[in-house]
């Protein structure tokens, strides 16, 4: 069990985003909508947190290192009456990579290799994609960065890595985790083996 508070921002909206496209490690920029999600995303940790918690010494702040994740943290710290700077990259934060997949919608991905496709849709957490990684990897990859967070974080990052932490601090079942939901512009806070959107 995670015994500090982490918040959560997925990074705000790309024009990949608003296509359905796989964006996995690709490394598509915020668009306008984006930035507003990632300010909007900044008010809500600075309400959450207060002014006080934001400056506190034992506050972290991660992100992966995809630029989209990067300007949606600066966006956000802006918001918050933060120096843009002042945040740490973690490779292991990163998208999980949907392989030759990547760059594809969904209905484009059924109509190239349909019984793959199939295969995830009958188990998204531990279907790999070809040359990809399932969530389950990603949970993988991620447990050695859980198990050194020691202090209250703000992170920022992507769906696939909120549906890791779901199901890994947050009790959620995998198969559930697979197929949430993951807002932008909002705030998933982690506390006590459970979590809230805010």
């Amino acid at each position: 069990m995670l015994r500090h508070r982490l918040v959560f921002l997925r990074h705000g909206e790309t024009d990949w985003n608003a296509e359905g496209r796989l964006q996995g490690r690709q490394d598509i920029p915020l668009n306008a909508k984006g930035r507003g999600q990632a300010a909007d995303a900044g008010r809500i940790v600075l309400n959450i947190l207060g002014p006080r918690g934001l400056a506190s010494p034992d506050l972290a702040f991660l992100a992966s290192p995809l630029g989209r994740a990067r300007e949606t943290m600066e966006v956000a710290r802006e918001a918050m009456g933060l120096p843009r700077t002042g945040y740490t990259l973690d490779d292991r934060l990163m998208e999980l990579t949907f392989g030759e997949w990547e760059g594809l919608t969904w209905p484009e991905v059924k109509a190239r290799a349909p019984e793959a496709a199939s295969w995830r849709e009958g188990d998204k957490w531990r279907f790999t994609p070809p040359g990809g990684e399932s969530y389950e990897m990603l949970t993988q990859r991620i447990e050695p960065w859980l198990a050194e967070l020691d202090r209250p974080a703000v992170v920022v990052s992507h769906g696939g890595v909120a549906r890791a932490l779901m199901a890994r601090i947050g009790g959620m079942p995998t198969q559930t985790a697979a197929l949430a939901d993951i807002w932008q512009g909002r705030a998933l806070v982690f506390l006590n083996g459970r979590f809230d959107w805010v």
